[in-house]
Order: structure tokens, then C-alpha cells, then sequence
């Protein structure tokens, strides 16, 4: 097998680059705020414990889900901004069905993800519906869909909530433990109690199944030629309004299981307190992960481990954990400007190899004599 030895080097030329020039400007905003360097990068680069190793496993999975959704859309050049407001309103349908009880243990569990999937699908249909009939961009429309989202939760939840004694919490009613995706205890391999989400095995079939759509099957080949040029596909015979309109109910589907891993193996219920901004956490990782199956899946990792150990900045190194913020900002800029950069390298070398090739052939004329 041949290697392509400057396809190689360009690739790992990105990344490095990358990496090379969020440091650098993460370095000189301490110089300027008059935080101590080097502590915060000991912090930063120091090995995570036992206990953070599985928060940051639990956090990636979560926002491995988020930024699959985000990457569906990517891919068809749509920008789904309403994964948030999605995988909100699919988490409290589905927790009001499993919170019901009306089936038993596993099959509880699989239709309220089944359902999960579809209010997501159904709450992104609206965006798909808006975009071909009306011309309304799925950016402003997913926009105000995740407020409308929001304040609608926020309603229903007062009519269903469940007042817990001893609690000023407002939750639906708790999942029984029958309905409950048991943990992967690891206390043997890394000494903590703290349990990896079971249903870290959705996420990986997520990532599988999007691998495979995209890549093996005539329904991918189309997203994939239309988000890249849709008169081309016109051309080809492809419906693009159809295609916009699946995309994003494929992209809401994925989006609604977001939230499950935290439903069926952390909180057992949706409350007011339900974590927030998954959806635009999810874009920042497809974006690093250059919407590639492995590659999200490794700045889902990176994610997850930067905002764990931003606890320890105020402790160890008397700055603010927000500081993190500004390192993942720099981070996602920093690889949008490094691959940008390198694809156009990559385009130049290869116009001149052309070149050369061209310029070493022989021209007609001197063949004739």
C-alpha cells in the first residue's frame, strides 16, 4: 500500500498548527491579564484523577451525541443551531413517559428514547418545513426555536412536576429503578466508585451508524454532494428540498438523545436544574473534530478533560475557571484558521506539481519532428 507521504504530512500538519497557536495566544492573554503561566498550564497538563478520568468519559459522551447532531447538519451546509433547544424538549418528553411507568424495565427505557428521538426529529421538522416552503434561514428559525423551547419546557414542567419531601426541587415524577441503565464500575481498574454511563454504547452506535450513512449509502452520498454543491446535485437528480428537510429531522432524531445518558443513568428525572448549552458545545466539538466519526469523538475527550480539571485554576493557580472558556474559544478558532491554512498549502503544492508535470512533457510539435 502506497503512502501518500505530503497528504500525510498535511494532515498532521493541522492539527499540530493548531495546537501550536492556541498555546501561543493563551500564553500572551495571561501575560496581559498578569496570571501566573506556568501554573495554569501545570494545571491544565497535569494527569486527571481516577474520579475525573470518569466525569471526563461521562461529559464526552454526552457531547459526542451533541456534536453528531450539529455534524448531520454540517455536513448537508446547514447550521442547526437548535440542538439545545431539541434535546431539551426530547429529554422532558421522555422523561415524562419513563417517569409514568407505563411499561416495564427495558422496554420503558427503549421508548422513551424511541420518543426522545422523534420530539427531537419533530421540533427540527419545524426549521426544515420553514426553510423550503418560506425561505427562512435554519439559523434564525432554530434560533428562536430553542427559546420557544425553552419557555415551553419550563411551562409544562409546572404542570407535571413532582414535589419530592424534603425538596424545593421541581423535577418529573423519578424513574423507577427498574427503567434505570445501570453504570460500568471500573473501581477494579481505576480505583474509584464513580461509574461510566451505560449508555455510553448508544453513543458509540451513534457514531457507527453516522460513519456508515455517510459513507456507504446513497442516502449519505447525496447529503454529502449537496452540502458540497446543490446545483451539482440538482443536476444529478437529487431533491434538494427533500434532502434539507430529512437532513434536519435526522439531525433533531440524534439530537434527542442527547440528553439520555444523563436521564437514564444520572439524574432519573428532568428538572430545572437540567444542565444547559449542550447543543453549542456539541458545534464547538464537530467543529474541532472536523465532523469526522473519531475525530469528535477525541475533541469530545478534550472537552470533557478541560472543563474538569477547570476546577482546580482557582485552587492551584488563583485564576478564573472560566479561563477555560477563552482556551476551548481559541482552540476551535485556532483549528478552523490551521486546516483553512493548510488546504490552501495542500491546493498550491498540488497546482504546482500539475504544473511541473505539464511543463515536463514533451510538446506535440517536438514529437512530429
Amino acid at each position: 500500500m502506497k503512502v501518500d507521504v505530503r497528504k500525510l504530512g498535511l494532515g498532521i500538519a493541522a492539527p499540530v498548527l493548531a495546537i501550536g497557536v492556541a498555546l501561543l495566544l493563551t500564553t500572551l492573554i495571561l501575560l496581559v491579564a498578569g496570571d501566573p503561566v506556568m501554573a495554569v498550564w501545570q494545571v491544565l497538563f497535569k494527569a486527571p484523577l481516577p474520579r475525573q478520568i470518569v466525569a471526563i468519559i461521562n461529559e464526552a459522551t454526552v457531547l459526542y451525541l451533541s456534536a453528531v447532531a450539529v455534524a448531520i447538519g454540517f455536513k448537508m451546509n446547514l447550521f442547526n443551531i437548535g440542538v439545545d433547544g431539541q434535546y431539551r424538549i426530547a429529554s422532558f418528553a421522555a422523561a415524562v413517559f419513563a417517569g409514568a411507568n407505563f411499561l416495564p424495565g427495558w422496554l420503558n427505557i427503549i421508548v422513551a428514547i424511541l420518543i426522545s428521538m422523534a420530539t427531537g426529529a419533530l421540533w427540527a421538522f419545524i426549521a426544515g418545513w420553514l426553510k423550503v416552503t418560506r425561505g427562512v434561514s435554519e439559523v434564525i428559525s432554530t434560533i428562536m426555536l430553542n427559546y420557544i423551547a425553552t419557555y415551553l419546557v419550563a411551562f409544562l414542567l409546572q404542570q407535571v412536576a413532582v414535589q419530592v419531601e424534603g425538596s424545593n426541587a421541581t423535577s418529573t415524577a423519578v424513574i423507577p429503578e427498574s427503567s434505570r441503565v445501570p453504570g460500568i464500575n471500573l473501581e477494579g481498574l481505576l480505583g474509584t466508585s464513580r461509574e461510566i454511563y451505560g449508555l455510553i454504547f448508544l453513543a458509540i452506535a451513534v457514531g457507527i451508524a453516522y460513519w456508515f450513512v455517510l459513507n456507504k449509502t446513497r442516502f449519505g452520498f447525496d447529503l454529502r454532494a449537496t452540502g458540497q454543491s446543490e446545483s451539482a446535485a440538482v443536476a444529478s437528480g437529487v431533491n434538494v428540498k427533500k434532502m434539507v428537510v430529512l437532513s434536519m429531522v435526522i439531525s433533531g432524531a440524534a439530537a434527542g438523545l442527547v440528553g439520555m445518558p444523563l436521564l437514564f443513568g444520572q439524574d432519573y428525572a428532568y428538572g430545572d436544574t437540567v444542565q444547559a448549552g449542550l447543543g453549542f458545545a456539541g458545534m464547538s466539538v464537530a467543529l474541532l473534530g472536523r465532523n469526522h466519526p473519531v475525530g469528535m469523538a477525541f475533541a469530545a475527550l478534550l472537552w470533557g478533560y478541560l472543563n474538569q480539571l477547570s476546577n482546580g485554576l482557582q485552587i492551584s493557580a488563583g485564576v478564573s475557571d472560566r479561563l477555560v472558556l477563552i482556551i476551548q474559544g481559541i482552540i476551535v478558532l485556532s483549528v478552523v484558521i490551521a486546516y483553512e491554512v493548510v488546504r490552501r498549502a495542500g491546493l498550491r503544492i498540488e497546482q504546482r506539481r500539475v504544473a511541473a508535470e505539464l511543463a515536463a512533457k514533451p510538446k506535440p510539435e517536438a514529437v512530429a519532428a
